[in-house]
């Protein structure tokens, strides 16, 4: 069992707190009150970034005590919206959020997942009818393994997971967000992921 602080209360960070709270973990999620963010990931041992991804770095920054020596999970995206809302360009275009936090937090381990798949597939990537792809992106092993053991508890077969390597790497999944708006506008919200057929 793991103390994981998820931070963002929205669709995403609600959906993931339920499934790991499920699956044994102790979980608490921030609020927007003030210091809540703070307070959640100082007695984490695993934090989960899943705050809006255009946004994610200052917020994050601020949290870099408390962020120390801990493995910080993103699953957002950073993304300019079109009229429509949906994704319709890249915040971080040659580079990635996850490779921003991590400059910008060296001291925290981070590991990008999730982060190519509409929410409901994040905690029940069973309920597609192919197989889908949980891509881990991060420089540290041991970080990746905790990770990979995290998404195990969620559902995801371990011949699902695909470490890509480095954080450099998850500027390749995030630029797969901009698949998104075309699949959505083609076939509506039905769950979908990204996937490696073999």
């Amino acid at each position: 069992m793991s103390t994981i602080a998820v931070l963002g209360n929205g669709r995403v960070g609600g959906n993931l707190a339920t499934a790991l709270t499920r699956a044994g973990h102790e979980v608490t999620v921030a609020d927007r009150a003030p210091g809540a963010a703070a307070d959640t990931a100082r007695s984490a041992q695993i934090v989960i970034n899943a705050t809006p991804g255009a946004g994610s770095l200052e917020r994050l920054i601020t949290l870099r005590e408390e962020l120390r020596d801990k493995i910080l999970v993103d699953v957002s995206n950073a993304t300019v919206d079109g009229p429509d809302g949906l994704p319709a360009a890249l915040v971080y275009p040659g580079s990635s959020l996850a490779e921003q936090l991590q400059d910008a937090l060296p001291e925290t381990r981070v590991v990008k997942t999730l982060n190519t798949m509409l929410f409901p597939v994040m905690t029940a990537p069973a309920t597609l009818t192919q197989t889908p792809t949980a891509f881990l992106s991060g420089d540290d092993p041991l970080a990746k393994q905790t990770v990979r053991e995290l998404l195990i508890g969620l559902g995801w077969h371990k011949d699902w997971i695909s470490d890509l390597g480095g954080i450099q790497t998850a500027r390749a999944t995030e630029a797969a967000i901009l698949f998104v708006p075309h699949v959505i506008r083609s076939t509506g919200f039905t769950p979908f992921a990204i996937s490696i057929a073999r």
